[in-house]
Parts: C-alpha cells; structure tokens; sequence
C-alpha cells in the first residue's frame, strides 16, 4: 500500500492507545492451556490475526465480536507445518501444542528483517524441559517426551519470547517445578504471568531476572483484558514532541513507560496521570541512548529517537544492542535531508535539521513508523510505499492520524 502525507501537520486532540501486540500474541498462545477464553482489547492488527489463524489451523474455534474475542478447543491437532508462519510468535505455540497433542510440528517462524532472531534459546529450554526437537529446513518440531521432576534454566540472553515460551510450556507441565533465570523483564512478561496465573499456573517473580515454575494439571477458564501498548504510546509521544503540538494519549499505564522519564530529561514537557499521558510542546536537547533489555531503552523507539534526534537541539547519538540490522530507516530518512553518520552499530546525529518531503519506502514495521513520523513534519509531500506494514502493530493508524490532523491520503 502507497499512501501520501502532506508535512508540516500541527496536531492536537486525543488518541486512544490500542492493545499491545507485544502482550497479545503471546497470551494468544497461552490460551493453549485452558479449552476456552474470553479476551478484551485483542487489537485488530495483521499480526494477530496471523496468530489466530494459526490456533484455527491447530483446531481453535475463534469468534470475535465487538471488543471480544471467544477462543475454544476441545480437539486440537499438532501438525501445522503446512500454515506458513509470517511472524516470529508462532514459535511460542511449539511447547504447549506439543504438550496438548504429543508432538507439534510448525514451518519455521518469519517476522521484520532487522537481524538475526534464532529460535536457539527456545529450542535449548524445551530440551531442558524433556522435548526432542528436530529442526528441518523449514520446520521445526517438538515431541513431549518425559517430564523432568526440576529444571533449572538459566537463558544465555534474556530473551523475550523464550521467556514467555518456557514460561507458558513449563506451566503446563504437571508436577515439574522449572527455575528460569536471566528472564526477560518486560511488562508484556509480567502480564503474560497475569493471564496465566488467573487460569490457575502457579508462577512468581515475572517482571524479575528469576522465575519459579510450578506445572499444574488443569487450568480455569477466563475473562482476561489486553494491557494498553506502550510502544505504540512511545512513538505518539515522539510525534507530539517532533511536532510541537499539544497530545494527549490515553488507554495505556504510564508507570510501564519506563522511557517516559529519559524523555523528561532531556526537555520533554510531559504530564502523567495513571492511564493518560499529556505532551505539550516542548525544546528536546540533544542526547545520547543505548537499546537495551527492559528496563533499558526500548529498540521498538530506536528508529522514532533517531527523527527526533534530527530536530533536537545539539548532536545525539543512538547505539542499537539489540539488532545489527535496526537502522534500515536511516537511508530513508536521508532521502528526506537527514544528515546521519553510521559507524558500525551507532549512528550520529546533528540537530535541528530541516527535513523535506520524498518517496520512501517501508521496510519493518517501526522503521516505518519512524519514517511516517519524519513525513508529518517534513516540508511538502512524501510518498511511503509499504505503508501497510505498519498494519502489523498500530492499529487503526491512518483514522488515529486522520483525527489529531495529519494530512495522509490512502
């Protein structure tokens, strides 16, 4: 999808955060443990509904009406190799249906190209837990083959998704208590930890480096509600700043933007309340971040941080730890006048700089978001190809632009 912004938008009024994607998909694939679930605030984004199309596939009968989503199984099946997997969280569902059918057989996950993402730390817990896995060219698959009476786990990086991989499969593991450490801290963990915890699993310490994992052998059924987005608020809270407008953003707890506070720093005029945040305009000065693992800085901003370094004030430099491939948006933005020095995984940039309109393309989902963001308040048009990518994690974007008064035409 191509669409055009017309830059130098003022906007101001009020934008509704959605349901984060990051708490969604893998809570999807926890819904494995119960036979049936009600969700609220599930978003309306590609990237789910390639997830719930997957639990169709494995036998999941999914309704959804308003703001719920019904998600049922009696019968599931284990085999869905012939489902292409477009997005990395499929994987999350290999140890829980390999422990509902005996064996899950997945093609192997995609997702954004922004570097290497391998499946190694999942596949090492799941061994650890007592699956045989065999990894083919395409697919990946995953026998439940005996149940360890403790596990100790201890994650060579404190991965995301192999967190709450081992967190959802070692639940399921009756009378198996599992010690994982070097754990992801994420919100989106502890929230996963939540939903779990109210279908019955027994599970501590989410939101720490350590976590015990009690299995159980039967989990209730729930009425469970998505937490708000806190990346998709961040790069709202960006636009405010870069556009000097007056923003509130609300559905989302503002004591989980743990970058909200960087932001005060460095000239942010930012107001906090519970569920509601209020930008106003604001001087930023020039800064320096480093992506890290929560409760560092999110790389999901890095790409946003990078337009906002172009109109601070004094030189700014941003290090990318997370991905070696995370800075696609800086060619992008230089088609649009940006002056960026790249030296390996940094980037340098002095500001303010005048930004024009151009023809640009999409290629990861926050990248993209990145350079839609330098469209807004750039000089004259710009044309972004790919648009729809951002489709996959911000969800109903165009209205939400449409309605704070940035000009974009599909």
């Amino acid at each position: 999808m191509k669409v055009s912004i017309f830059g130098k938008t003022e906007i101001s009024g009020k934008i509704e955060v959605g349901g984060a994607k990051n708490a969604a998909l893998p809570i999807l694939a926890a819904t494995l443990t119960a036979s049936r679930i009600n969700l609220k605030r599930l978003p309306r984004l590609k990237d789910v509904e390639e997830m719930l199309n997957l639990l169709s596939k494995s036998g999941v009968n999914v309704t959804r009406k308003e703001d719920v989503t019904s998600l049922f199984h009696s019968d599931l099946r284990g085999d869905l190799h012939f489902v292409p997997s477009k997005i990395r969280a499929s994987i999350l569902m290999l140890g829980p249906l390999a422990l509902r059918t005996g064996k899950a057989v997945l093609s192997y996950p995609g997702g954004c190209a922004i570097g290497t993402r391998p499946i190694d730390i999942h596949i090492l817990g799941l061994k650890k837990l007592g699956f045989t896995i065999n990894v083919g060219s395409d697919f990946v698959e995953a026998k439940s083959s005996r149940h360890p009476h403790e596990v100790n786990i201890k994650l060579p990086f404190p991965s995301v998704g192999a967190t709450e991989h081992l967190m959802i499969t070692a639940c399921m593991m009756d009378k198996t208590t599992t010690y994982l450490s070097n754990c992801a801290m994420e919100p989106e963990v502890v929230e996963l930890q939540k939903f779990l915890n109210s279908a019955g699993a027994m599970i501590e310490g989410a939101g720490t480096p350590t976590m015990k994992i009690k299995g159980v052998s039967r989990f209730s059924n729930v009425d469970f509600e998505i937490m708000g987005d806190r990346i998709e608020a961040g790069t709202y809270v960006i636009l405010s700043l870069l556009s000097k407008g007056t923003l509130q953003i609300e559905g989302v707890e503002s004591e989980r933007l743990n970058f909200i506070n960087f932001l005060k720093e460095i000239g942010a005029n930012i107001i906090r309340e519970k569920s509601r945040l209020t930008v106003k305009p604001s001087k930023i000065s020039g800064f320096n971040i480093e992506t890290a693992p929560y409760p560092g800085f999110p790389t999901d901003l890095q790409p946003q941080m990078t337009v906002l370094a172009c109109k601070a004030n004094g030189t700014s430099t941003i290090t990318e730890n997370i991905f070696e491939n995370r800075f696609s948006h800086v060619e992008e933005l230089k088609k649009m006048g940006a002056s960026i020095q790249k030296k390996e995984k940094t980037i340098k940039i002095t500001g303010p700089q005048n930004l024009k309109g151009a023809n640009v393309k999409g290629k990861d989902l926050r990248e993209t978001a990145a350079i839609t963001l330098a469209a807004i308040i750039a000089d004259g048009k710009s044309t972004i190809e790919n648009f729809d990518i951002l489709f996959r994690g911000y969800e109903k974007i165009v209205d939400k632009l449409q309605k704070i008064g940035v000009n974009i035409i599909l």
